[in-house]
């Protein structure tokens, strides 16, 4: 059967009729009637969000510093002494830009994920650009966070090269609506931005189980590096994301949000970070069009609007359960 996103060209009225959601529809209709502007800063600020999460009892990674101004740029190797591993992150970054993931050190070098080496004054440097907006929201100058790095659970690394796969659920009035895993690959450099090459993997809100998967916005199988199978693989501890995503709509009182998370092999699913803009990808790596899940869930919150988290959880599974892409 000939698949929906096999073509690249389609009427506005297929579109319509598959459910596909665009970037004015979903700004129109669900981002901005239910995103105050005044909730923003609780996501578009990573620190404050970690700070919400922890007073939730959620798992994030542990903090190593905050570089705030070039002072703290100079010291900043005194921040990370004693770890081999961390992550910078510009904390009012989007879309995984100036995100730099180091996996180890050698002979005075820092290590990336892809075993390509970066000098300290590499870094440093790069943290001048985070400071000076080049990554940030609206290019205002920011600030530079850095992290644990997430030690993957073995299941989630065995379909992901080099990096650590994470999982986005986007919700709607704290209802899970889709989910997808998004694995690495050589051409992202050990990151899972799908712009950056990575792959956007369909997740079955009922099950947890992997159903279809896009690379580049063609459908794939398999990995297109490790050759392994991305297709029927469960997520572990499902539930628990599940519960973590919702309680972020509840710490945050976003109506409509993307919340990113990891699974660590010793500390399970950690929140990473919220969205309040999504992207629309997601569409694509469940072969599912967007409004096909919003339009429900918008009829049962109108309808009862005081539904708590296990009651959400429990129809989202009951209502969305994976079906084979027509």
């Amino acid at each position: 059967m000939k698949r929906w996103w096999h073509r690249w060209f389609r009427t506005p009225a297929e579109l319509r009729a598959m459910g596909v959601v665009g970037i004015n529809m979903r700004n129109g209709r669900f981002v901005l009637p239910n995103n105050p502007r005044r909730l923003y800063d609780l996501v578009d600020n990573k620190v404050r969000t970690k700070g919400l999460a922890e007073e939730r009892g959620i798992s994030v990674p542990k903090t190593y510093g905050v570089v705030a101004n070039p002072g703290d740029v100079l010291r900043f190797e005194k921040m990370v002494e004693g770890y081999d591993s961390f992550v910078v992150k510009p904390v009012r970054g989007s879309g995984g830009k100036g995100v730099l993931v180091i996996a180890g050190r050698e002979d005075g070098m820092y290590v990336k994920p892809s075993g390509a080496r970066l000098s300290p004054a590499e870094v440093r440097h790069h943290l001048q650009n985070i400071l000076a907006g080049l990554f940030s929201l609206g290019g205002k100058r920011d600030q530079a966070l850095v992290e644990y790095k997430v030690m993957p659970d073995p299941t989630m690394m065995s379909i992901s090269f080099q990096g650590a796969p994470d999982i986005r659920v986007v919700l709607f009035h704290g209802y899970p609506v889709l989910a997808m895993l998004r694995a690495s690959t050589r051409e992202s450099d050990g990151r899972s931005n799908l712009h950056q090459g990575a792959i956007g993997v369909g997740v079955d809100i009922t099950t947890g189980v992997t159903v279809h998967a896009v690379h580049h916005g063609r459908s794939v199988d398999r990995h297109p590096d490790m050759k392994v199978p991305v297709i029927g693989v469960h997520v572990p501890e499902w539930d628990r994301i599940l519960d973590i995503a919702v309680t972020c709509h509840e710490m945050t009182g976003l109506g409509y949000l993307g919340v990113d998370l990891m699974i660590d092999q010793n500390q399970g699913p950690i929140m990473i970070e919220v969205n309040a803009r999504p992207g629309l990808a997601i569409q694509m790596a469940n072969g599912v069009g967007l409004l096909k899940r919003l339009e429900p869930i918008a009829e049962r919150h109108r309808a009862f609007p005081g539904d708590d988290r296990p009651t959400k959880i429990a129809f989202s599974k009951n209502s969305f359960a994976a079906k084979s892409p027509a």
